[in-house]
């Protein structure tokens, strides 16, 4: 230590005399000599580990959440999480990584972006990518072949974060998926109908659910002339058409994928094309694409989901579209996504897609791939793009001002004298023994008027006022923090009128 402080003490005297000589104006040269000499001494002193400054901000493409964000993101999964029920869905949770070898091959050629973690302890593991593939572990490893289930959770991508766009590293997914042998379409309908349910329900915008098959497109690829092991690389192109041109597509295919010209535009012809019912009609009768098995058993069952699609009455918020391709590997029939619309700037305009907010899709044979036997369980599910779904709501917050309560307290208890403190703490503990969501100010005698404006901040509904006068007469004061009117409630009546008036149901411990 005393060397380092001689050192420090020779750093401090050469920096004053490198300051005074350039004060002085002294001559280039000797400046730069003495300035060399300063830099030689800072290098011998080199860094004083107690003295380093941390950086305090968060890991790139992640996030703090304030109370705040956080009272809008409960409301939002609530939201979610109360369809999932309707609907009969069970819960459950896996582990946030996995061995590495469950998610390898499972994303095509998003697999660049699975999070490796250093070996810690004789197992090379990976952060979940998705809720998917180790829900598809998770029937294999138990031998479930039937379940209903929903699942929300972190997962993690080595991605390049657009964050403005609610695009991060570290991000909830809300899955729901269906498991079992069943009948063509019917949970497939029923997820579609679940995802405009909860997309409805949070009222962030007009959307559009974008259906398409995978054996319809493996079909047309295979009419069009694209060679077998290029499918899967062609569709992942092709899954890029909602955000460039169909000429950027087309050069990509052809210029870094060495697809044929002629044959990128026969793809064309097809991709560019979306519609309805009419449109698969059309494509039944399409002489070439009638010929391929795939297709056609792809284009039967999109027939008879919208059949099903207009019993739930949702055709009119989908579309048959031939460009979507959803570029993960394990989907295997019909697959989905919804995109919120903007408004067209002129009218005839059509409306157009600013993000997509869901997706999801038919994956049969991703529980085989981890089964011993190679055994299948057919799935079909959906994913809530729950962090794209906060930053519109948190926008359309910031922009109106509305005001948003991050506590759910329901009545603050309040002194209206001094030397109260025991009598507020008897109270309080009755209210929470009750299950009333309660608070008291951490003060021995708190003034009446910052108590009140205690709860106006808070946006706390009632106030419990206790006086010498109330005690006596074996009352409370019910003060509404809104109308400021005031009534005496005998204490034995307070939870009962507390709930009444905050519509809290019974509770039943």
């Amino acid at each position: 230590m005393a060397n380092r402080a001689s050192l420090e003490e020779l750093v401090r005297l050469q920096g004053e005399r490198v300051r005074s000589l350039k004060q002085q104006k002294a001559n280039a040269e000797q400046v730069e000599e003495e300035v060399a000499k300063l830099l030689k001494l800072k290098a011998q002193l080199g860094s004083d580990e107690s003295k380093q400054k941390f950086v305090l901000k968060t890991p790139k493409g992640t996030r703090d959440y304030s109370p705040r964000q956080m009272a809008v993101r409960e409301k939002v999964f609530d939201a979610i999480i109360h369809c999932f029920k309707r609907h009969g869905a069970e819960v459950i949770d896996t582990p946030v990584f996995e061995l590495k070898e469950t998610l390898t091959g499972k994303y095509g050629e998003d697999s660049k972006l699975i999070y490796d973690l250093k070996d810690q302890g004789g197992e090379l593991l990976s952060l979940r990518y998705d809720l998917t593939v180790p829900f598809a572990r998770y029937l294999a490893m138990n031998k479930l072949t039937n379940i209903k289930r929903y699942h929300i959770a972190k997962v993690y991508r080595r991605d390049n974060p657009a964050m403005t766009r609610g695009r991060y590293r570290e991000f909830y997914q809300c899955d729901f998926d269906i498991a079992g042998q069943f009948d063509p379409m019917i949970p497939d309908a029923e997820c579609l109908k679940i995802m405009c349910e909860i997309l409805s329900s949070l009222q962030i915008g007009d959307f559009l659910v974008k259906v398409n098959d995978r054996r319809i497109l493996d079909g047309m690829f295979a009419i069009c002339g694209v060679p077998d092991n290029k499918f899967r690389t062609i569709c992942s192109s092709v899954d890029k058409l909602d955000k460039v041109s169909w000429e950027d597509v087309k050069n990509e295919m052809v210029g870094e994928k060495g697809l044929a010209p002629e044959v990128a535009d026969h793809i064309g012809d097809y991709v560019q094309q979306h519609g309805g019912v009419s449109l698969v009609e059309q494509l039944l009768q399409d002489p070439k694409l009638s010929q391929n098995k795939q297709a056609m058993e792809g284009l039967l069952d999109v027939k008879l989901l919208f059949e099903y699609l207009t019993l739930f009455g949702i055709a009119d918020k989908i579309s048959f579209d031939l460009s979507l391709a959803r570029g993960l590997d394990y989907y295997t029939g019909v697959i989905y996504e919804a995109v919120l619309l903007q408004t067209p700037a002129q009218a005839g305009e059509e409306p157009l897609g600013v993000g997509s907010v869901a997706a999801g899709g038919r994956y049969d044979g991703l529980v085989g791939m981890f089964d011993p036997k190679g055994r299948k369980v057919p799935c079909v599910g959906l994913s809530i793009g729950v962090e794209r779904i906060f930053s519109i709501v948190e926008q359309r917050l910031e922009a109106s001002e509305e005001k948003v309560r991050t506590t759910e307290t329901q009545v603050l208890v309040a002194s209206a004298q001094k030397k109260l403190l025991e009598e507020r703490l008897k109270l309080v503990s009755e209210l929470w023994n009750a299950g009333i969501k309660a608070e008291l100010l951490y003060k021995k005698n708190p003034k009446l008027l910052n108590q009140l404006q205690y709860c106006e901040e808070a946006g706390i509904p009632l106030v419990a006022i206790i006086g010498e006068q109330e005690l006596k007469d074996r009352v409370i004061k019910l003060r509404s923090v809104a109308t400021r009117e005031e009534v005496d409630v005998r204490r034995e009546d307070l939870v009962e009128e507390i709930r009444r008036r905050t519509s809290q149901p019974l509770c039943i411990s």
